[in-house]
């Protein structure tokens, strides 16, 4: 060996050796010496299997010209010592093999340091495959994050589960279900090489540990090779597996979420339909575990009595009748001040929080008409229900236990707003508990109408009894003539199959007047009133008749276009 080469080998830190083609040693670096506690010239011409326990598996066969295999190596003091032994086959001119070179990463070093138990192999190594197990693959990714840092390399942290395994088991019996557990093991074994480590942490569960960046083409060529079939006896079983990957230090996490963020990922890859893998996104799940902190706050402050409902009027703008009101929750946070719903609203969307929530306005609502009416006001209150609370199975009963504790409320004082998505989205289950609904008395409006893709198409089948023009329609109808047609076109097809309308979204009077000359007689919105505590509503209604904008305004003689001779 030129004296350069040489001295590389030499000085090397890792274990390295050179064997023939029968695996007799032929040259061999001091690391190894060491690690065997035995000179060069007690090693020399020596079978490499001289120097493993007992215990160890048989070398396998090298495929792909490489191969890596977890043993336990004998020092010359007696003592048992767990390595990795990387296994490269190199070739002459002819293609005939001319000798091998094995790199023996010494994981011995890890129980001497402290970093997990030492004893028997049984500590650190799957007892099936000969895998490091889920104990000693955490400390090896903990040590692979110390090498990138001093390196300044990078590590690759890959899970991998079997697709379907239980049936696969099941189907071939679990003593085949052992073979091929085993046997796909060697596989992905044989994909790696230097120090990476491949571990077995549960039945079907592995875990790759890589001293670089995994690129989508080792990620795809691994995925091919495990679709490979692999014959148990006379039976060839195909399998498939889901891959989460993570990469560090672009995922700066300490070992032990590296393994759990790839794990993940995983599942992620499971749920995007198996045999394919998924990068852990460290953007994406610190949005998720913001969004999840916020939502475990939202659910404290609805048992902490920190949520609050604001009351909207509604007016028919051809009279200036107060016809009802709207309930709107606030959030009287302890040190932000009160939130506004789209400050919390989309963090709780599509979860159990949303029927937790809806659960609250409805008891405090019937609770605030019942006061009201105690106090001589007798206001319909309009209350939002999301698409999930609306389409569970036992939504009507829960309200009609609602209704039953609360027997000084007449049902129709309660007024039920469901989105149009809500509707689209099952109309036939929409129907269903809508009519359940109005059977209890209560009216039921479709909130945000125009925003949905089949509004038309299904207007004439909901059985509502008030339609909600969106304020995105309303708030720009006098300056944008898309918005407007919109407007004219959801008025004309209401009024034509009977239904009543109130506009969301009126801020001024000139407002007021388009909406009511095209047949749009009710209204709310910040021109009428803003939201207010519903401590406020008294004395806005006693002020609301002198306001002077609106009294021209019924006194102008506007009737809805239907009622136009």
């Amino acid at each position: 060996m030129p004296e350069s080469p040489r001295r590389v080998f030499e000085e090397a830190n890792e274990a390295i050796l050179l064997t023939d083609a029968q695996q007799r040693i032929l040259d061999m670096n001091q690391a190894f010496g060491d690690f065997i506690g035995c000179p060069a010239e007690a090693v020399l011409g020596e079978p490499l299997t001289s120097f493993l326990a007992w215990r160890s598996p048989a070398l396998p066969e090298v495929c792909d010209d490489r191969a890596r295999i977890q043993v336990v190596c004998r020092h010359a003091s007696g003592e048992e010592r767990p390595a990795i032994l990387s296994l490269r086959r190199v070739r002459d001119d002819a293609g005939s093999v001319a000798h091998h070179v094995i790199v023996v990463i010494d994981l011995a070093v890890l129980a001497d340091t402290g970093q997990v138990p030492s004893g028997s192999r049984e500590v650190f190594f799957d007892a099936l495959t000969g895998l490091p197990n889920l104990q000693l693959v955490t400390q090896l990714i903990h040590d692979a994050m110390q090498h990138a840092e001093r390196s300044g390399g990078e590590l690759t942290v890959c899970s991998l589960d079997l697709d379907h395994f239980k049936a696969i088991n099941d189907r071939l019996g679990e003593p085949a279900g052992n073979v091929l557990l085993a046997t796909f093991a060697q596989r992905i074994s044989h994909l790696l090489g230097g120090d990476e480590v491949l571990a077995r942490i549960g039945g079907d569960e592995f875990v790759m540990v890589l001293h670089r960046q995994a690129d989508d083409a080792f990620l795809d060529a691994l995925l091919r090779a495990i679709r490979q079939p692999i014959r148990i006896g006379d039976q060839p079983a195909r399998i498939t597996a889901s891959l989460g990957v993570t990469h560090y230090p672009g995922d700066a996490a300490n070992g032990d979420m590296l393994l759990r963020h790839a794990t993940q990922a995983m599942y992620r890859a499971k749920q995007r339909g198996r045999d394919t893998y998924h990068r852990f996104d460290p953007d994406l799940d610190l949005a998720l575990r913001v969004r999840q902190e916020r939502r475990r706050r939202f659910a404290e402050a609805v048992s902490a009595g920190e949520l609050r409902l604001h009351y909207q009027p509604q007016v028919d703008m051809t009279s200036g009748e107060v016809v009802g009101v709207e309930a709107l929750v606030r959030w009287q946070h302890p040190e932000k001040g009160l939130l506004a719903p789209g400050r919390f609203l989309p963090d709780i969307a599509g979860t159990a929080l949303e029927i937790d929530l809806g659960e609250w306005v409805l008891v405090e609502t019937l609770a605030q008409l019942q006061t009201w009416r105690e106090a001589g006001i007798t206001l319909p209150v309009s209350v939002n229900i999301s698409p999930s609370h609306l389409l569970r199975e036992d939504f009507p009963e829960r309200l009609a236990t609602l209704l039953e504790a609360n027997p000084r409320v007449p049902p129709c004082m309660l007024k039920l707003e469901v989105l149009e998505t809500a509707a689209m989205h099952d109309i036939e289950q929409a129907m269903a508990a809508i009519r359940r609904c109005q059977e209890l008395g209560l009216l039921v409006a479709i909130d945000d109408f125009g925003t949905g893709f089949s509004s038309l198409t299904y207007l004439r089948q909901l059985p509502v009894d008030l339609i909600k023009i969106d304020q995105s329609f309303v708030r720009d109808m006098l300056t944008d003539p898309d918005d407007m047609a919109i407007v004219e076109s959801i008025i004309y097809m209401a009024n034509r199959f009977g239904r009543a309308m109130l506009a969301e979204g009126v801020e001024t009077l000139e407002h007021a007047r388009a909406l009511a000359t095209l047949g749009c007689a009710l209204a709310q919105g910040y021109g009428i009133a803003r939201p207010m505590p519903p401590e406020g509503l008294p004395a806005w209604l006693s002020d609301w008749p002198a306001r002077r904008e609106w009294v021209e305004l019924q006194q102008a003689g506007i009737r809805p276009a239907s009622e136009a001779p």
